[in-house]
């Protein structure tokens, strides 16, 4: 995955954003569930179908719609 080309700025803004998106409720639900699933390397655990996909094909597809955040009730 190629580097977002970001002033210091935006760069500190952006991990700031990050750290509050991970650090909330959602994110933590995510992680947690994510790690029951011991996916294999190079997969990542997809929330919307439920189960291990490839790490390109899951940041791929990604919205940020929020219809799977509402679909488990965040």
């Amino acid at each position: 995955m190629a580097k977002q080309k970001l002033s210091p700025a935006a760069k500190k803004r952006k991990a700031a954003r990050d750290k509050k998106a991970a650090m909330s409720a959602w994110g933590k639900y995510k992680k947690r569930t994510a790690q029951k699933r011991k996916c294999p390397p190079g997969f990542d655990f997809d929330h919307s179908c439920g189960k291990c996909i490839s790490k390109k094909k899951n940041r791929a597809k990604n919205s940020r719609s929020g219809k799977v955040k509402k679909r488990y009730g965040f």
